[in-house]
């Protein structure tokens, strides 16, 4: 595995000489911008930041950075939550943000071939005006790219209904270690030939290569949203409620839970009512899409006193457009915003959606046991429920000794009711410690190997989990 070693003048130059003064840097600004993600608190400099323009240029750059084991991380937006692009081994960090054009837009097959440094969001607009979407939609949505949501596989609040990253991508363009181009598959619907190595590369988070193009999948925009909040006093009663809302044929495009205690963090930011029962602890957003506003109110009408019957004390529907653009604004901004209070330790945990009672119960018990608050919001419509745990007042020795324990628990539970310990936010290097939790030896065995048949040399991301 490459090493950190002291950076030679010699491989500067060859950049300079290669791509230009503006497209490199050892500015310490420009360093240290790169040096952090989303992840906690922290933070490593590389030697140097690079920033190529096409695919023929991080191809000679890999072959270079290969042949001179140099090590090399790529840089999406930065918006990651597991360290997953930190260069905690120094060497290149090569930014994506040139590479953000739409190549080309197939209608008659649903298809649009895209870079990577693409801002998801951006996508999303310009699919508006022909009636299409790229489903996918991550609460980072709006900053994340392309390559990024490809990278760790994201989610959103939407995957209940249409499926994660992995279900939208076709074929990928991706430079190996060694500077070689290949394509991942084929521009088609279905492929039975030989290994996916498309999907392979989703959710390998830059270890295996680096992806400079994409052809994703789109499917008709729906014209219409409607939004239902309700509130529970019980926690139990909200996380049971999302399979029954399933069970019992409904099938809203997203269910969200939400912790009062985040959703209070976020109104008081900025400065948005919200509807709060005296007795709420939980409350469950659901979303219904379609093409008719008139038959999402009338599932809403049936959906209503199904809610109370199963345990909400409240129900609301928006007054107008502006109230449901506020209630999202709250949910895509929970995380944010809680991780603004204090230190923190998100863990993305996911389960069976049905075992999502029981995943939240035990989360506040281990809370009380190990002494650390906890503020919980999620996915729930597909079990994955984002636990944020805060440092507040808490001692460092607390905080380093204990808190790990609890999270070893917590993670051990989501072994124990079928689930896993990452369901979007990917295993980078703050939850490497905890892999070996739900995977053993021949896991990491079949993993290295794979590695090693496409990175030999290791350069790619080192010093993560792998």
């Amino acid at each position: 595995m490459v090493q950190k070693l002291p950076f030679s003048q010699i491989h500067v130059q060859w950049f300079i000489e290669f791509l230009g003064h503006a497209n490199v840097s050892q500015n310490l600004n420009d360093l240290d911008s790169v040096s952090r993600d989303y992840t906690e608190d922290l933070s490593f400099l590389p030697d140097l930041l690079l920033i190529p323009s096409n695919t023929e240029q991080l191809s000679k750059i890999l072959e270079y950075c290969n042949n001179h084991d140099i090590p090399v991380y790529t840089r999406g937006a930065g918006t990651g939550l597991s360290g997953a692009c930190l260069p905690v081994n120094g060497g290149v960090v090569i930014s994506m943000k040139r590479f953000n054009k739409i190549l080309n837009l197939d209608i008659e097959n649903f298809q649009v071939t895209v870079e990577s440094g693409l801002v998801n969001a951006e996508l999303k607009e310009y699919l508006k005006p022909y009636g299409l979407t790229y489903p996918p939609d991550p609460a980072s949505m709006g900053s994340s790219t392309i390559g990024g949501n490809i990278s760790h596989g994201a989610g959103g609040p939407k995957a209940v209904k249409y499926g994660t990253t992995r279900d939208y991508v076709l074929n990928l363009e991706v430079v190996l270690p060694t500077g070689e181009i290949i394509w991942t598959g084929a521009n088609t619907l279905k492929n039975s030939t030989g290994f996916s190595l498309t999907h392979l590369m989703i959710g390998s988070e830059g270890l295996l290569g680096i992806v400079t193009k994409a052809v994703l999948k789109l499917i008709p925009l729906k014209t219409e949203e409607l939004l239902m909040l309700a509130a529970f006093s019980d926690a139990s009663k909200a996380a049971a409620c999302v399979n029954s809302i399933l069970i019992n044929g409904f099938e809203p495009a997203g269910i969200e839970l939400m912790e009062v205690s985040g959703v209070e963090i976020a109104m008081d930011f900025l400065k948005i009512p919200f509807p709060k029962p005296i007795t709420t602890e939980f409350y469950l957003l659901i979303i219904l899409d379609g093409n008719n506003i008139d038959d999402l109110n009338q599932t809403a009408e049936y959906l209503y006193p199904f809610l109370e019957e199963s345990g909400a004390i409240e129900v609301y529907l928006p007054n107008n457009s502006e109230m449901a653009s506020d209630w999202w604004k709250i949910r895509r901004s929970l995380g944010e915003l809680v991780k603004q209070q204090s230190v923190y330790k998100e863990e993305d945990t996911v389960v069976p959606r049905s075992k999502l009672p029981e995943l939240l119960n035990g989360v506040k018990e281990i809370g009380n046991k190990y002494g650390f608050r906890s503020v919980c919001y999620g996915h729930a419509g597909d079990g994955n429920l984002h636990v944020n745990i805060l440092k507040d007042q808490m001692s460092e020795d607390h905080w380093q000794i204990e808190v790990p324990k609890g999270i070893i628990e917590i993670f051990e539970l989501c072994k124990t009711l079928g689930g896993t310990i990452s369901g979007e936010h990917g295993i980078g290097l703050v939850q490497a410690p905890f892999l070996k939790i739900v995977l053993d030896d021949i896991h990491f065995n079949i993993m290295k190997g794979i590695k090693h048949s496409f990175d030999p040399k290791g350069i790619l991301n080192p010093g993560k989990w792998l």
